[in-house]
């Protein structure tokens, strides 16, 4: 019987994943071994449609290894739509690094998979599945956690700006949002930025940015930051605008609210808050208790 592509289960390990193929798909299963990259113990596994595929390429790699890749289609991913193109070659998902003895074996597949392709261009949706989670993480300035519906940031007194403080903590409803900005943390001035619909994209530095968090070293690792930026970006996508709701807001721990009325002060004191500020927000803290 010919070997081909239509029989559901023929899978190609490499170095850090094995790509399965299947009639409709390939399934990607990453490694979660310490050597693998952190984005890939990340994402554990994916299904990547083949109408998500724009293209395939073999390629000689380092080191005595071939390179097989897809190429996903632009809009298809909301992973790729919120890296926009900053993750570094050997984070890319969308490699598969193979010895180079089995160039033929990978020949083969990328053949295949060419033959199986049929469309092109732009996807008017995404096709790929969001990654799970993380739902959190620590950015230098304040805590990001996300449950599906609305994104918040709550700041750290340690890090966060004047201007942040003097905002408060931020809840954004994904239907008053219109996207992500993601910048690497691997590069200067890294950062999280919603894009509101009303507002846009701010002209404020993100440290300034009530609608931002910014990273630093060791804060909104690409294997933490990218995943939440990508599941947000997903969801923004999916969601239709709706007006705000007011709700209660839920009673705050006292002990946090004491501390936070204690740097606000120290704000104050250092002239960075004025009295009228100052009167302002710390009776809205209290109005948490």
């Amino acid at each position: 019987m010919p070997h081909t592509m239509s029989r559901m289960g023929d899978v190609l390990a490499g170095f850090h994943a094995a790509w399965e193929f299947e009639s409709d798909s390939v399934l990607i299963r990453y490694e979660r071994g310490i050597r693998a990259p952190k984005l890939f113990q990340a994402l554990g596994e994916r299904r990547v449609p083949l109408d998500a595929i724009a293209g395939v390429t073999l390629t000689r790699g380092k080191r005595g290894t071939v390179v097989l890749r897809v190429e996903p289609r632009p809009g298809a991913d909301p992973l790729m739509e919120a890296a926009a193109g900053q993750l570094k070659e050997s984070g890319d998902p969308y490699r598969l690094v193979l010895p180079a003895e089995r160039e033929v074996l990978a020949e083969y597949y990328a053949d295949e998979l060419k033959s199986l392709l049929t469309e092109s261009g732009p996807a008017e949706r995404f096709l790929v599945e969001p990654p799970k989670g993380p739902l959190s993480f620590k950015a230098y300035d304040g805590k990001a956690t996300f449950d599906g519906r609305t994104v918040n940031f709550r700041w750290f007194w340690t890090g966060a700006s004047s201007a942040k403080w003097k905002a408060g903590d931020q809840t954004f409803p994904v239907g008053e949002l219109s996207g992500v900005e993601w910048r690497s943390p691997e590069v200067l001035e890294g950062h999280l930025r919603l894009v509101r619909r009303e507002a846009g994209v701010s002209a404020a530095q993100a440290d300034q940015d009530p609608a931002a968090v910014v990273f630093g070293l060791g804060y909104g690792p690409v294997h933490e930051s990218l995943p939440f930026a990508a599941a947000v970006l997903a969801a923004v996508r999916t969601s239709s605008p709706v007006a705000a709701v007011s709700a209660a807001a839920p009673r705050r721990d006292p002990a946090d609210i004491a501390e936070r009325i204690r740097h606000l002060g120290e704000l104050h004191q250092a002239g960075l808050v004025t009295d009228e500020e100052f009167s302002v927000k710390k009776a809205e803290l209290l109005a948490e208790l």
